[in-house]
């Protein structure tokens, strides 16, 4: 792959950037000091109160929601689910006027944006970001986010991982501070961002309670980076399966207009996430020149690709690791405003965009013909675009086992020098495989009342037959049946290989019906095809059923039941 180098400039000094020039920038009420402690309104977080050495506890934020509360802030607060560790996981509902339900929401006919933080608790800048958001937003002076829009914000989503704090070296050894941090996992040492098909996890189980009694047109979850060196304070993602109805106008029409604003109004460099693919190893760290920058997964165990399936607006952000606590903390910040001032300014057309990627995931009464097909399975952008990345040039040192900084490592030492080398960005998935779907729904046996009863945690409605009926059926015959070698989060993923066929059969009563026609069709189909790259055969839903020359549980409806 052709590499260019093209220019060299110096990276942002350690504490270039106060939030008190941050909140200039921003319009906000507030005023900062040099250290970024605003002295505003309203409560402190524990990373303003201790200059950034320390991140906020349950405990912290727990009482700085109640003193927004206390202090007449314009928040409803309620519990989103308790954790496995038995902590209640506040739910903060912000508008002016003060909302607390989404009825009253929906009846403001307003964006309904929903924020995310702490789902890896390691990862803590978005958790202080969102208090200070809403401490500013709460007792600002001026008309801001709150008169336009509803935020729903999750502050701290993995409350369990976030007290078993331990020195940063430990529980995120890629992280320049805090000192001490939470770990990913949650109480019960799951990945919750990678627990949105099977939603285990009593986290998510209330997340998509919320997502389905709020239904938010914007979703955007929080996160920091854990690898590569590059120029950028934050990167981020639209949701990358390719089936997302709204992810071609998130990345090419709204995130490159965030992106100038954070460089013209913050002078924050941030582009679309992704790691270098010559690798970040010992071996291979200190290469002069990457072969290509390449995202993550598309499959929606991730919450931003999940959410993107829905119909909404789907957007990740990752602060750069390995910039100080308080300048992610900053360029966090500056991100979710500037995302919410762009949805607030375009109020309408954000409605009515949100309205098209609802419409597209419905699939009742269209005919095949009308229909296009679903990516089911998907690989990466085969053509990808060649474009400039930042790079940080690392260099080793005489001792190898010298730490030069926290969070780099034994041996290297950071120049500060960034290039822009050209290479191929890889930043898209296409389909692989497609499906076209199905206008009558789906069916699969009675027996099966966990899969219903997730079915239904994901908002899809899960009805019975309640007598036998002939019906004209597609029916998957099972071929091979693939299991992963290793477990992943307590599973063996499964894939399927195999043939469809047409044939007639008479369901008995009981039999449960995934009728086609509401917002949640594209979900459910990723969910209930055999060949889904992460549906619910992945999840070993159906093991027992699964053999060569067997049919798979589930089956399409050729038309809608009577």
């Amino acid at each position: 792959m052709f590499v260019q180098t093209t220019h060299t400039r110096r990276r942002f000094p350690v504490r270039a950037l106060s939030l008190g020039l941050l909140g200039a920038a921003l319009g906000l009420t507030s005023t900062a000091d040099a250290q970024g402690t605003s002295t505003a309104r309203g409560p402190r977080t524990r990373a303003e109160r201790t200059n950034y050495l320390e991140t906020s506890t349950y405990a912290d934020v727990v009482s700085f929601v109640d003193s927004l509360r206390a202090m007449g802030a314009p928040i409803t607060v309620s519990e989103l689910a308790k954790s496995p560790g038995g902590r209640s996981l506040p739910l903060v509902v912000a508008s002016r006027p003060k909302v607390s339900t989404p009825a009253e929401a929906r009846r403001l006919n307003r964006p309904i944006v929903y924020l995310q933080a702490n789902i890896h608790a390691g990862e803590v800048e978005g958790k202080e970001a969102v208090l200070a958001l809403l401490r500013e937003w709460s007792f600002g002076k001026t008309p801001n986010v709150l008169d336009s829009l509803v935020v729903v914000v999750v502050p701290i989503y993995n409350a369990d991982g976030n007290e078993k704090l331990a020195d940063q070296a430990r529980n995120r050894g890629s992280q320049l501070g805090p000192v001490m941090i939470g770990e990913r996992p949650n109480g019960a040492g799951l990945d919750l961002n990678r627990d949105y098909v099977k939603a285990e996890a009593p986290e998510t189980r209330g997340a998509l309670a919320a997502f389905n009694a709020w239904n938010p047109d914007l979703f955007i979850d929080l996160h920091t980076t854990n690898g590569s060196y590059h120029g950028y304070a934050l990167t981020y993602s639209q949701s990358l399966h390719p089936a997302a109805p709204l992810a071609p106008f998130t990345i090419d029409t709204l995130l490159p207009e965030i992106r100038r604003r954070m460089k013209a109004r913050h002078n924050f460099e941030v582009f679309p996430y992704g790691n270098f693919s010559s690798g970040e190893g010992r071996e291979s760290i200190t290469a002069p020149t990457k072969s290509g920058w390449v995202t993550y997964e598309h499959k929606p165990r991730y919450g931003t690709n999940y959410y993107g399936l829905r119909g909404g607006i789907s957007i990740l952000s990752e602060a750069y690791s390995h910039d100080p606590f308080e300048r992610r903390v900053a360029s966090t910040r500056a991100f979710v405003q500037e995302i919410l001032s762009y949805v607030s300014e375009r109020r309408p057309q954000i409605l009515a965009r949100v309205k098209t990627g609802i419409a597209a995931s419905t699939y009742a009464a269209r005919t095949p013909a009308a229909t296009k097909a679903v990516p089911v399975r998907s690989r990466f952008l085969s053509r990808p675009d060649t474009q400039p990345v930042l790079v940080e040039r690392l260099e080793r040192v005489a001792d190898s086992t010298q730490r030069t900084e926290p969070g780099v490592p034994l041996g290297v030492r950071r120049t500060g020098e960034i290039a822009a080398q050209r290479m191929p960005v890889v930043d898209r998935f296409e389909a692989a495989l497609t499906r076209t779907p199905t206008s009558g729904g789906y069916v699969f046996d009675a027996s099966y009342t966990a899969v219903a009863d997730l079915l239904k945690l994901h908002g899809i409605a899960v009805t019975t037959l309640s007598a036998p009926q002939q019906v004209s059926l597609d029916v998957f015959q099972v071929d091979s049946v693939i299991k992963s070698g290793r477990p992943f989060q307590g599973h063996q993923e499964v894939s399927l290989t195999g043939a469809w066929r047409t044939e007639s059969r008479t369901l008995p009563a009981g039999t449960f019906v995934v009728r086609s026609g509401t917002s949640r069709d594209l979900v459910a189909m990723l969910l209930l095809e055999p060949e889904s790259d992460d549906g619910l055969v992945t999840w070993n839903h159906f093991d027992a059923a699964l053999a060569k020359g067997k049919d798979a549980p589930v089956a399409r409806l050729k038309t809608p039941l009577r």
